[in-house]
């Protein structure tokens, strides 16, 4: 695309020739002359000074600091997002049902599939389920030969998909959630899941991502959630719109995530607490008690006798203040040491 046709489509003030030519979008590293390139982190700007690239996309704060032609906009990170859809689209879905998902396990007639559904091959679908139209489950395009890449979803009985949802390969969604009861000799009673799971629209679930039906009530999804790979979302959890979380997060049974949160790599949510709309929740961070404030998290100890851990946290909670006094009590050693 040419410069001048891309700021008009996306906005931005140009500060190049509007006839400048771009063919993809690159790292500031690597790209090269024909490319388009962003800075979102000011601490990065000094690779500016050696990028090839024929733009670069920064905010106008850093404009000072980039010799090559730009294109100036408050959120760099976003403006890419945006152009990257405009120079490389999705893979468009063509509607239908691969024949495996009806052939291999049948779709019971109980199952409500909505206008412009794709489902992938071997695609399992329970009783009772319902999917909104234009969602895909798995990622892959139905061909027209009837063939189909990737698949391999499982949806159990009951479980609602809204509008619009991207389901990828691997993905079971409805299973029982972990309840058992301990007997008195130690085994264990499993207790019946009898909710579903619910899910709103404009959702992703990555691959091999596994939501857990509800034990009495639903497990919900709100709406516009995104879900990377390989998490863990257990039964009777709540996540509110727009939500993201990066792969492998853990949510135990019955935690509360707010609207807008954003959840780290790795990071644990323990059960039956309540996460505030707005937490942003850092890359291997344990979450062990409600956070009732919109910010940023982050912390992790390390691995002790539980009592230990309980007596040490304790204290943790603390240091703040007993900084403020230990500076206070050398304060006046100071000024004792001086009178004497």
């Amino acid at each position: 695309m040419r410069l001048g046709e891309l700021v008009a489509q996306l906005g931005g003030e140009l500060r190049a020739s509007p006839d400048i030519e771009v063919h993809r979008v690159a790292p500031l590293e690597s790209a090269v002359k024909g490319d388009i390139a962003f800075l979102a982190n000011p601490r990065y700007g000094a690779r500016l000074k050696t990028c090839q690239a024929s733009v670069v996309i920064i905010a106008p704060q850093m404009a000072g600091a980039c010799p090559l032609p730009s294109i100036l906009t408050p959120q760099p990170y976003l403006y890419f997002a945006r152009l990257a859809n405009l120079l490389a689209p999705c893979r468009p879905v063509v509607p239908g049902i691969h024949q495996s998902a009806s052939v291999l396990s049948p779709i019971p007639p109980t199952v409500e599939v909505g206008a412009g559904v794709s489902i992938a091959e071997n695609v399992v679908i329970g009783e009772g389920c319902f999917i909104g139209a234009n969602s895909v489950l798995a990622s892959g395009t139905v061909l027209g030969d009837g063939s189909c890449l990737n698949g391999n979803v499982s949806l159990y009985a009951g479980t609602v998909i809204g509008k619009r949802a991207l389901i990828h390969s691997g993905a079971v969604i409805g299973a029982d959630g972990f309840g058992f009861a301990r007997e008195a000799d130690g085994a264990w009673l499993k207790i019946p899941q009898t909710g579903a799971v619910v899910i709103g629209d404009d959702v992703e679930i990555g691959a091999n991502t596994t939501i857990d039906r509800g034990a009495l009530e639903n497990t919900v999804i709100g709406n516009g959630v995104k879900l990377d790979n390989q998490i863990q979302i257990a039964h009777n959890v709540r996540v509110g719109d727009h939500t993201a979380m990066a792969g492998c997060v853990g949510v135990a049974g019955s935690a509360v995530i707010g609207k807008r949160c954003t959840i780290g790599g790795g990071a644990i949510i323990l059960g039956h607490i309540e996460l505030a709309d707005d937490v942003h929740v850092s890359s291997g961070t344990l979450v062990a008690k409600s956070i009732t404030k919109a910010g940023s998290y982050t912390g992790a100890v390390p691995f002790m006798a539980h009592e230990e851990w309980q007596r040490n946290f304790a204290r943790i909670r603390h240091l703040d203040a007993m900084a403020d006094k230990i500076r206070a009590l050398e304060k006046r050693l100071a000024e004792l040491e001086k009178q004497s």
